[in-house]
Order: C-alpha cells, then sequence, then structure tokens
C-alpha cells in the first residue's frame, strides 16, 4: 500500500472547503498535462555506435516508454479531472454530505431495499463516462499515465479517514456482474492491504448483497472515480440482462455518488444503446470515441504559420529515436506516407511497426529505414493485423467492427527473435565488456567512434584518462582524448618520400552488399526499387538524385 498524508491546499469555486479535493494536486494547464504524460525515452546519440544486441534493447523500450501526448490525451486528462473533483461536491467530509450517504448505504444494506434512507439525501454531483476506441488506441495506457499523476491513497489523519482517489479494475472474461464485485473488492485490498475479498466470498453472498456493498464501501473510502476496463467482456445474460447492468452503473452514479468511466472497445456500445435510455446514462459527461488517429496535412494560418498535423507530430517525434548508424535525420513524406497506410494511424501499431523495423535494419547491415524495410516488416511480422489493415483502409463501419478488439498476439515472439539474431553477431566490438560496464568510459568511445576515430589506441587512450581523472566529466575529459589521438596519429604518419605515388584502386563493394552503402549511392538505390520498376522511375518517384528539368522550368519561366 502506498498512502500519501494529506496536504490542503486552498481551492476554488465550489471546490473550496472541501478537504477531498483540497488534497489533491493542482488542476493542471495544458502545456503541463503535456509535460507529466510525456515519455522518458532513454536515448543518446552515441548509443548508435553500440553493438547490435545493446541496441536491440535499447529500441525495444520505445514499446514501454514512448509516449507523446496529442489532443485527444489532454481532452481526455481534464475531463477525469473534473469528474473526479465533481464527484466529491455532494461527499464533503466536513458539510456532513458524506455521512449522510454512508448512514444511507448502511439503511440499504440492512433493509435490502435500494431506495431506502434515513436521511434526505444530497443531490449526486458525479458524472458517468462512457470511453470506447479499438484496441490499440491507447485507451489503457493514456488512462493509467493520467491516473499516476494523482496520489491512489490519501490519509486524513484529522478525520481519521483513507481516502482512495481512484479504483481501476478490468471486467472479468466471464462477464458477471458478481465476478465483477470480487474484482471491485480485490482492487480494495491491493490499495489499502485490506481483506474484503476473503470476506465477503466466504459466505457465499447473493449479487444485490455484493452490489450493495461495494456502493457502501465506495463511500467509506471516498472513492473518487472507479475505471472499468474491458467492459465490452460483461455479459448481458450472465449479467441478469442489459437493463440490471445499467441499473448498477446508475446507482453507483446516482445514489452512491461516485464517478464512474467505463473503457471498452465498440463490442461494448450495444451497453449504451437500445430503448431503456441507456445512451443517456452511459453519457453522464459524454461519450468519448477514439478512432485511429487521421492522416492529415498540415495547416498554413493566414498570417503564414504552419501549424504541423497531430500526425506529423507524432510521427516526427518518434523519428528521432533511431538507433541506427545511417539513420535519415529527416523523415521523408514517402516514408511517412508508407508508414500511415501500413499502421492506418493505430499509434501501437505505429510504434511496433517502427520498432520491428528498426531491429530489421540492424539485423541486414541496412542501418536505415526505407519504404522497403516497412513493407517488408509488416508482411513478415505483422501478418495477423493484415485483415484489420484491409478493414480500416475500406473505411467500411461493418468490416472495421469485426476487429475491434484488435491484438498482435506474436509482438514479443518477434521482438525476441530479432535480438536473438542481433545476438549472435559474435565479431562485434563489445564496448561495455571492454570497460566492465564503465558508463562515461562506454560513451567516450562511442562519441569517438561517431566522430570517425576507429583507431586500435582508442580503448587504452578512454581508460588511460579515466584513470587519471576518474572525477572527470565528458565535456572535460574529451579535449584530452581529442589531443592525444591526434598527436598519436601524427607520430605514426609515415615520412613522404619524393617517390612517384601509385594511383589509388577503387574500392570493389559485392552486390550482396550494395544494400549497406550510403542512400545516395546509386547501388544502395538499386537494392530499394521494387522488381517490376524502372530504376530511373524510382530515382526520379523516391529520390532528389535526378534533376527533372521538365518540372522546373514551367516553375521559373
Amino acid at each position: 500500500m502506498t498512502m500519501v498524508e494529506a496536504i490542503y491546499k486552498d481551492s476554488f469555486g465550489p471546490y473550496r472547503g472541501n478537504s477531498f479535493v483540497e488534497a489533491l494536486p493542482d488542476v493542471f494547464e495544458p502545456e503541463e498535462v503535456v509535460r507529466k504524460l510525456k515519455g522518458s525515452v532513454d536515448f543518446h546519440a552515441s548509443d548508435t555506435q553500440a553493438g547490435s544486441a545493446v541496441r536491440g534493447h535499447l529500441i525495444a523500450q520505445l514499446m514501454n516508454q514512448f509516449f507523446q501526448p496529442i489532443n485527444r490525451h489532454i481532452d481526455l486528462e481534464k475531463k477525469i479531472s473534473i469528474m473526479i473533483r465533481e464527484g466529491y461536491i455532494g461527499r464533503n467530509p466536513k458539510d456532513g454530505s458524506l455521512n449522510t450517504r454512508l448512514q444511507n448505504g448502511y439503511e440499504r444494506l440492512m433493509t435490502g431495499n435500494d431506495d431506502a434512507i434515513r436521511f434526505p439525501s444530497t443531490i449526486s454531483t458525479a458524472r458517468s463516462l462512457a470511453f470506447i476506441g479499438c484496441s490499440g488506441s491507447g485507451k489503457t495506457t493514456t488512462l493509467n499515465k493520467i491516473l499516476s499523476t494523482y496520489p491512489q491513497v490519501i490519509n486524513h489523519t484529522q478525520f481519521n479517514f483513507i481516502q482512495i482517489v481512484y479504483l481501476k479494475i478490468d471486467c472479468p472474461h466471464d462477464g458477471s456482474l458478481k465476478s465483477l464485485c470480487l474484482h471491485f473488492f480485490r482492487a480494495i485490498d491491493q490499495a489499502l492491504d485490506s481483506n474484503y475479498e476473503d470476506k465477503y466470498t466466504r459466505k457465499n453472498q447473493g449479487i444485490d448483497n455484493l452490489l450493495n456493498l461495494m456502493r457502501q464501501i465506495s463511500n467509506l473510502h471516498a472513492i473518487g472515480l472507479l475505471v472499468i476496463d474491458e467492459i465490452q467482456h460483461l455479459s448481458v445474460n450472465k449479467s441478469g440482462g442489459a437493463e440490471k447492468m445499467l441499473n448498477f452503473f446508475v446507482t453507483l452514479v446516482n445514489t452512491v455518488g461516485l464517478p464512474v468511466v467505463m473503457v471498452g472497445t465498440p463490442k461494448a456500445r450495444y451497453i449504451f444503446e437500445g430503448d431503456f435510455r441507456s445512451a443517456r446514462r452511459g453519457a453522464g459527461f459524454g461519450s468519448i470515441f477514439w478512432e485511429q488517429m487521421p492522416y492529415e496535412a498540415n495547416r498554413i494560418t493566414q498570417d503564414g504559420r504552419v501549424i504541423k498535423s497531430e500526425w506529423n507530430i507524432f510521427t516526427n517525434h518518434l523519428w528521432k529515436y533511431q538507433w541506427l548508424r545511417k539513420a535519415d535525420l529527416k523523415l521523408s513524406d514517402d516514408i511517412q506516407n508508407c508508414w500511415y497506410d501500413l499502421s492506418q494511424g493505430i499509434l501501437d501499431i505505429v510504434v511496433k511497426l517502427f520498432v520491428l523495423a528498426q531491429l530489421r535494419a540492424i539485423d541486414s547491415g541496412l542501418e536505415r529505414i526505407t519504404i522497403k524495410v516497412l513493407q517488408t516488416t509488416y508482411e513478415d511480422d505483422l501478418r495477423p493485423i493484415h485483415p484489420m489493415i484491409e478493414a480500416l483502409r475500406s473505411g467500411r463501419a461493418d468490416r472495421i467492427a469485426q476487429f475491434s478488439d484488435l491484438i498482435i498476439p506474436d509482438i514479443d515472439k518477434k521482438l525476441l527473435t530479432l535480438q536473438t539474431q542481433l545476438q549472435q553477431n559474435k565479431n562485434e566490438f563489445d564496448d561495455i565488456a571492454e570497460y566492465q560496464g564503465h558508463e562515461i568510459s562506454i560513451r567516450l568511445h562511442r562519441m569517438l567512434v561517431d566522430m570517425g576515430y576507429s583507431s586500435k589506441l582508442l580503448v587504452p587512450i578512454v581508460t588511460r584518462a579515466i584513470q587519471n581523472s576518474p572525477e572527470a566529466t565528458i565535456q572535460s575529459l574529451m579535449p584530452t582524448i581529442l589531443k592525444w589521438l591526434n598527436d598519436t596519429e601524427s607520430e605514426a604518419q609515415p615520412k613522404v618520400q619524393n617517390k612517384k605515388l601509385k594511383p589509388l584502386k577503387a574500392k570493389y563493394t559485392s552486390q550482396d552488399l550494395w544494400h549497406t552503402l550510403d542512400t545516395e549511392d546509386l547501388r544502395f538505390q538499386f537494392t530499394q526499387k521494387n522488381e517490376e520498376n524502372v530504376f530511373y522511375d524510382h530515382l526520379k518517384k523516391s529520390t532528389g538524385l535526378i534533376f527533372d528539368i521538365n518540372d522546373w522550368l514551367p516553375r521559373v519561366s
């Protein structure tokens, strides 16, 4: 259990004087939301010179560490912030409204009557939110990041009260309301180190009694927000019908005063549709439906400012995290178009395709991402999602609905396979072993290699510099090391004699290594064209190596 002591700050408006609200963090402005939600990727440019196996691990971190907030994330954070705070207006420990709800809840628990009250109750200020989106759109990841900006448990010593700010549970796979209640008690136990699950499952409680207990405990610990994820698993048949299921959620919001966020794929829409006002019940704070990120061009305002589209912001930021030795600094329009076509803007696929493409680029020796690498990765590593991508390309809602629970079952296996292939390259220099894991030595070595130094004296010179100044920084060590390297190279230069120099022979590169050459090399470009394409057409369409005079003349005349 992680609990913090309440520290109260004066709040504003209807929140003023409510201890549950005044113990929460400040309301965040959009810029602060971006800063708090943004992922932290461990990236150093010098790591492009690390061994293949090391780079494989560094690339894989993107799947969990990369998170670039966009407008939809900021909008969701704002809604969550309002829901938590407004829900506490009707449950204030200072004005008696919390005690009233606790007493009325006890009355309902003892009588078994959902409408029983002991004292006139205050009007609920809680809201509900239906949050729908296909798998891979980032629903769960975003919610977890937003909730992590709050302490989950706060101890109010002056009230002898423990407040649970939020509780997140996954809907059980068997789809029953009884299992949902047990998941609720388990989540409470994990937050408070209590034993509610054991206490209430032993007595073989009926579903109605479990629901009443769940409501009472929600007030007993002043839960600020209940998030129910994977709501599409909830079964109408096993829950006693859709009406009973929805009445349960409505009671939590209206009677208990507990804000509820219901999260699911489009398959959960049936819960909020029908003839019994379910749409209104499930949309106390509106419904959010996250579709794939649209492919949009940048906008140019009347005063000439460029407003980048979310797709361009997201991919340009992700493009920076490449551990490839010949990576292109600028993301080209052609690669961006291909990237979208193969991912259809599903954020999870966008990142996974980028990760797998980098691993393939290292394994093949290409050391850069090209259209051909993206296409090969998609065809070989992401085959299970092809039907989903085809459905998204079609734009037909009926086809898309069939694949709303998109998963990539073999992604971990693919990562392990590619990383194993990278580790099998035994001929690479292992700087981590050579410097026994000393981070400054490793970074110095990689930076020097990146600058073009590949002398056999690199290791002894770096080691000597560290031994002479063990507390020095990279910035202070670098000038000394460069001087030693330059002095060593000057001494090693043979004396020039007045002999006729032999002409240099052109370096021969076999065709099976053309894909490792520089991007501007025509031999490299030849490896990137499709077999059915004419080489000239490939150069003209996909590179800037062909000067098209027929296109240029009309524009300059």
